[in-house]
């Protein structure tokens, strides 16, 4: 990675700026602009830490900065040290330090091991562009945070980059959450990773999870999260990939449509093939469909490619699919607070009673998916290979991508829908932890 200076611009920066805010250097935005205030912070920071005051972000001024960006440090104790005293020093809490360190003994602590320590504020940043650099940082900061968190790669990308999956909980009942098969629907990422994080904490703490215990529901379920399934086109829309051949190519074929934004209107992965029309389910209606709208060849979307599965990101998440059981999917999507729930005539059963409950919860609304879309998406080849629910859900309101400024509100509407998937998919369905009184 280049040097940061006065001057750069883009996700880069943002993420410079989102270490420097934690650090407790930026009273300004993180918007992705280096100027003097970024500038001024950084020789703050720099000279801090024992560093040359430049204002330049090199490589070991970003390295210095790494514990503000995965949310942890690595401490080597001394003489007298406890979790307590630590967690007094760091501004976290000694419960928080004991769960990142299963491995030692709070009472038989000795000078020279080495501690995790989390940092006093939620690892993932809702803030900042989710680019596929964000997501790596943000998985090795939860499981550094979180042992228990299962984590690896189900595959790659076009350009090579892995495709992250997370797993949390022990149950036999296996549900699958994914994030961002369009480019420019990223906020989904931050969206299902803060429920993540959310999810842990209500763990630790022995709390409640939008009114179900969330320690039943760890040990009733095992939830399955792919959250970005396309990172190259999102590294494409945040400006992250922003010159070289795969970024040129991708130009040129948008070029073909002048109507659509380049690159904030691009759906696409980076060989120009829309991900979610990938799924062997009624592939050649879509192909028909997408073709008539003018979509023959690689563009920044609805183009089917050549068969169904030619893409490696969706052929990742078919396999994961088959190699698990997954009886319940929840697809993430942006926009229109809409929950699509039926594909053709199957009927998978409880499926419309779990979507009328999502409903219920999110004030979304429950509908067909029209016809122009209703074909060789995720959701559609789940229901038609399994006869199990799987719903994709459009959040928000507006022009994709949207701005992070309606994320918290996203969160608020969908945290009882990503609550309900687990504890309705189980067998039996997981009651409240506290019924609600009538009213």
């Amino acid at each position: 990675m280049d040097e940061l200076k006065t001057g750069s611009r883009g996700p880069v920066v943002q993420l410079l700026q989102l270490g420097l805010e934690r650090a407790g250097y930026l009273p300004g935005p993180t918007d992705g602009r280096f100027g003097p205030a970024t500038e001024t912070a950084l020789r703050q920071f720099q000279k801090t830490e024992g560093l040359p005051p430049t204002g330049i972000a090199d490589p070991a001024t970003r390295q210095s900065l790494m514990p503000w960006l995965i949310g942890t440090r690595f401490v080597q104790l001394r003489q007298g040290d406890t979790f307590w005293r630590l967690s007094q020093q760091y501004d976290t809490s000694a419960a928080a330090i004991a769960a990142a360190n299963p491995e030692l003994d709070p009472q038989n602590l000795r000078p020279g091991q080495t501690v995790a320590v989390p940092l006093g504020f939620p690892v993932v940043p809702t803030g900042i562009a989710f680019t596929s650099q964000v997501l790596e940082l943000t998985l090795t900061g939860l499981l550094l945070r979180y042992p228990f968190l299962g984590s690896g790669a189900i595959g790659s990308s076009a350009r090579g980059l892995p495709l992250w999956s997370v797993s949390i909980g022990e149950g036999e009942t296996q549900v699958f959450y994914n994030a961002a098969h369009h480019a420019n629907e990223w906020i989904t990422t931050p969206l299902l990773l803060t429920f993540l994080e959310e999810y842990c904490l209500s763990l630790l703490d022995g709390d409640t999870l939008y009114g179900y215990d969330a320690a039943e529901l760890y040990r009733r379920t095992t939830l399955s999260i792919v959250p970005m399934v396309d990172p190259d086109g999102v590294d494409l829309v945040t400006g992250y990939l922003h010159d070289g051949p795969w970024y040129q190519r991708a130009r040129e074929w948008a070029e073909n449509y002048p109507s659509i934004p380049f690159p904030e209107g691009w759906k696409a992965n980076l060989n120009g093939v829309d991900l979610n029309l990938q799924y062997p389910a009624g592939w050649e209606e879509a192909k028909k469909i997408k073709e008539s709208m003018g979509f023959t060849g690689p563009a920044p979307r609805d183009y089917v490619g050549t068969a169904p599965l030619t893409q490696p990101e969706a052929l990742a998440v078919y396999r994961h699919t088959l190699q698990n059981d997954f009886r319940l999917s929840l697809s993430y999507h942006t926009q229109g607070n809409i929950i699509y729930w039926r594909y053709l005539d199957y009927l998978p059963p409880r499926s419309r009673e779990i979507a009328d409950a999502m409903a219920k919860a999110s004030g979304y609304s429950v509908e067909e998916t029209p016809p122009v879309s209703g074909y060789a998406g995720y959701k559609d080849w789940f229901i038609q290979t399994y006869d199990r629910p799987g719903y994709t859900i459009e959040v928000g309101q507006g022009t994709s991508p949207l701005p992070l400024t309606e994320f918290d509100a996203l969160y608020a509407d969908n945290l009882g829908i990503l609550v309900l998937g687990l504890a309705l998919a189980a067998q039996p369905p997981l009651p409240p932890a506290e019924e609600p009184s009538a009213l």
